[in-house]
């Protein structure tokens, strides 16, 4: 089976590709394109998958961080090798570097300025958006040299609000911070809400000042054929899940 790339007309010309779980090695529970090193998946098989992602965007290796729900970004000069630096995004202005970003529910997102020669990715879930990672990723673009009415930035697929149920505590640290962000949550049972992630990460952008920004509309929890989710691999009791990558490319 080949692998199926979700693109967005918003970032071309950058090569870029938001991957579904079709086209790859692994089986069992992680069955399809696990790009995963921290799962428990064979390292065997996950590699073959990443090399399958890097043949695909036409790359020998592609950059990554050891995501730690933070805000931190990494800019790439050179490839990264050995140990990953711990983060949650990644920016570069240097032709030829891939960079890429692991999710199984969290919001992945890729970023570019094509007239400035600038692309930045991003994981953020609810903690590091609230923490200002997509912002602190603008920032670093344009350090770069990209201009931020310039940006565009795409959320890959991503837990929809229809599946994400969260407690009153999420709800009140969010309005804490902002009385406005009542509007991200809906009312669920009991005392649960349901919380809209791309939503409120599309929000974020918008207020940073970027460009375009969008959610593609893809749900990880509701589609298990095409995506990971690790809130549906909770639910189901299984012992781990698989990870999907999004890669962008100067």
């Amino acid at each position: 089976m080949s692998l199926e790339i979700l693109r967005s007309e918003s970032l071309a010309p950058i090569q870029h590709g938001f991957f579904t779980r079709k086209g790859g090695a692994s089986s069992g529970i992680f069955h399809g394109l696990n790009c995963g090193t921290g799962s428990s998946d064979l390292a065997d098989i996950v590699r073959i998958n990443r090399d399958r992602v890097a043949q695909a965007m036409g790359v020998e290796a592609l950059n990554g961080v050891h995501q730690i729900h933070s805000a931190d970004v990494v800019t790439v000069t050179e490839p990264i090798t050995g140990e990953k630096p711990k983060a949650d995004a990644l920016v570069t202005n240097i032709p030829g570097q891939a960079l890429s970003i692991l999710t199984a529910d969290c919001q992945p997102v890729l970023f570019a300025d094509p007239k400035s020669g600038v692309i930045g990715a991003a994981h953020a879930g609810w903690k590091g958006a609230v923490s200002g990672v997509l912002e602190a990723t603008v920032d670093a673009m344009e350090s770069l040299g990209a201009k931020r009415e310039a940006i565009r930035a795409v959320v890959g697929p991503s837990i929809s609000q229809a599946a994400y149920e969260v407690g009153p505590e999420l709800r009140d640290q969010f309005i804490d911070g902002d009385p406005d962000n009542s509007r991200f949550f809906a009312k669920g049972d009991g005392d649960r809400f349901m919380f809209d992630l791309p939503g409120y990460g599309v929000h974020r952008l918008q207020a940073a000042g970027v460009g375009f920004a969008e959610w593609n509309g893809h749900c990880t929890y509701s589609d298990p054929d095409r995506f990971y989710s690790y809130r549906r691999t909770t639910h189901a009791k299984e012992a781990d899940y698989g990870r999907l990558i999004a890669v962008i490319k100067l």
